[in-house]
């Protein structure tokens, strides 16, 4: 340990606050919160640490800063802060978090409304963060297309408007702007419509449908046709947009739906937002994250990177894991909106569906990630680095080998082989073997043999072994290759087992196996190599059963060849339909003479 590191740990205070790792260069790698600095800072350097994150941070912490904070609240306002400036590596990262624009709804006596991408505390009302930026333009044009809006960027008051400093431009001809500016509509006509944009932006449509109703109704009455007929044409353009949101709840609430996918170093976070009831928004986040990150930390940092100090925040936030900090992110959340906000982990019922259809959302971005990643470093499939990273290999498996056995209580036994190059069946490259020289149902034995057949014959054609050969089964099978292997003098090879019952992974030495993430594609890459080698091999081996059927049961008959029996199948079906079959029937098929031999040998071996 770094002696100033080793000095500061002797005095570490008892109290809330921050702490700050940095390299050997200054530069900070870490930042974290504790309501006890004393005891989370220390726990860095315990004997029983196994992350692999947090060996790999300890390895390279050189210094560590602290700044103490009155309690766990402010240090995570704090921690935040500090994340979102410094980036430091080993944090949980937004990554493009600069790139997302906002809709700003400027605080003037006549306000503007305009995407921004900065944010300026100058009483302005921001909403957003649009993740997708067409999603953002979408919402301007419709906005635009509804409420007249000014578009200018005239610094419009009531002096300037009373001295005549400002003239109506097209937009008010063509009905597209009131002309505040010649004071032809009043200011609080106008924000009042201002207003009922910022509940479109909120998700309360229909609400505010019904408001407009009220209104278009009470012009009616006052026989003011003109304004009726404009509010009855805004109704019917809110109606419209209505109805493509969907309705996901019946209890009218307004919740966010989190739900985050990720592998490696990858990660995405795709969050819903419901307002009455209704889906009115989705929002997508990428996280930069470390091997070895957590979910409940991953979770953690999405929500303070979302909830942003201009982001509305609703009374449930539901997910599918519980942050690590709840409690405090709960107290945090609830004192920026001086309403209690509540996390929810569903079990069952619609919320829970909810987190899956979100969930659904997150995988699909992730796999767009790891697709773009996988353009940019050299159409590798991201499955290949995956499986390279759960076993640990040297090299990239590009060309994978695998076996498997077939029988039926020990009669008939075949193998297969099946290749994937670069992650996609090489069907030109299967192979097919019959059991000879093994007696009975032995896995074991027909593995040696097939290994033996296999790896004796590639050492004479071009002794270029794949990166990777697999065997389905779990020590027993893995051990019988490993030997004819050794027996043949090869020395560099890599190879495992893939036991069925529990997806575990079997390595040469190892009496125990390991398990890979059931979410890894890497595991899934290994499954769909399994079962094609399994079904290849079934199909195999059900193709020789039926050969050695009709061989033993027809062909076996004097005067009753191959194809006859062949035709005989075809046209009847089964063996015991054939016996059954009248002289005519069979007649029909195969002539007279043929039906005699038939029908007079079922009769004499009936019994």
């Amino acid at each position: 340990m770094n002696p100033s590191v080793e000095s500061k740990l002797k005095n570490l205070p008892d109290k809330p606050g921050i702490y700050q790792f940095k390299n050997d260069k200054g530069k900070v790698i870490y930042v974290g919160k504790a309501v006890n600095l004393k005891n989370r800072v220390r726990s860095y350097f315990h004997n029983g640490v196994t992350s692999p994150k947090t060996l790999a941070l300890v390895g390279k912490i050189a210094d560590l800063e602290l700044i103490v904070t009155d309690n766990e609240i402010e240090a995570l306002v704090l921690e935040n802060n500090l994340i979102k400036d410094l980036k430091p590596r080993y944090n949980v990262n937004l990554k493009d978090d600069k790139s997302y624009p906002f809709i700003k709804v400027t605080k003037e006596p006549y306000p503007r409304i305009y995407p921004t991408r900065r944010i300026i505390k100058d009483g302005s009302k921001y909403f957003g963060p649009y993740t997708d930026v067409k999603n953002m333009k979408s919402s301007l044009r419709m906005i635009n297309q509804i409420f007249k809006i000014r578009s200018c960027k005239l610094n419009i008051d009531q002096p300037g408007i009373d001295a005549g400093k400002f003239k109506v431009c097209l937009d008010y001809h063509i009905k597209k702007c009131d002309g505040p500016c010649e004071g032809l509509i009043s200011e609080i006509a106008y924000n009042e419509m201002v207003n009922e944009v910022i509940r479109v932006l909120k998700g309360k449509t229909d609400d505010l449908i019904k408001d407009l109703n009220r209104k278009m109704q009470f012009a009616v009455e006052s026989l003011e046709f003109e304004k009726a007929a404009e509010l009855r044409d805004r109704i019917n353009q809110l109606q419209v947009i209505s109805s493509r949101q969907k309705v996901v709840s019946e209890d009218l609430d307004d919740r966010d739906i989190f739900s985050i996918a990720y592998e490696g170093k990858d990660s995405a976070c795709s969050v819903f937002n419901i307002r009455s009831g209704k889906l009115v928004a989705k929002k997508q986040l990428r996280l930069g994250i470390e091997d070895g990150e957590v979910a409940e930390d991953i979770y953690s940092a999405a929500i303070k990177f979302y909830y942003g100090e201009f982001v509305e925040i609703p009374n449930e936030i539901v997910m599918e894991v519980e942050p690590s900090d709840a409690e405090t992110l709960s107290q945090w959340l609830s004192q920026r909106e001086n309403k209690k906000i509540k996390f929810i982990i569903p079990k069952r019922g619609s919320l829970s569906s909810l987190v899956k259809m979100c969930k659904e959302n997150a995988i699909l971005q992730l796999k767009e990630i790891q697709l773009q990643k996988m353009k940019k470093e050299g159409h590798v499939p991201y499955a290949l680095a995956a499986l390279q990273r759960d076993l640990r290999l040297s090299v990239l498996p590009r060309k994978i080998e695998c076996f498997d056995i077939s029988n039926l209580q020990g009669t008939d036994s075949v193998a297969s082989m099946v290749v994937f190059e670069d992650g996609k069946p090489k069907k030109s490259l299967y192979r097919k073997f019959i059991i000879k020289e093994v007696q009975g149902p032995d896995d074991f034995s027909s593995m040696r043999e097939v290994i033996k057949r296999r790896y004796s014959k590639l050492l004479e054609e071009s002794g270029i072994f794949p990166d990777l050969i697999m065997v389905d089964g779990g020590k027993g099978q893995l051990s019988s290759a490993v030997e004819i292997l050794n027996e043949l003098g090869i020395q560099k090879y890599t190879i495992i087992g893939l036991a069925k019952r529990l997806e575990e992974v079997f390595f040469p030495n190892h009496s125990e196996p390991e398990s890979i993430s059931k979410t890894s594609s890497g595991l899934k890459l290994l499954q769909q190599v399994r079962d094609e080698a399994h079904r290849f091999a079934i199909t195999f081996h059900r193709n020789r059963r039926s050969k050695r059927t009709i061989k033993t049961e027809l062909t076996d008959i004097k005067g009753i060849g191959n194809s006859t029996a062949q035709k005989l199948l075809k046209e009847i079906g089964s063996l015991s339909e054939i016996k059954s079959a009248d002289m005519n029937k069979l007649s029909q098929i195969v002539g007279k003479q043929k039906a005699e031999i038939l029908t007079k040998y079922f009769l004499e071996n009936k019994n």
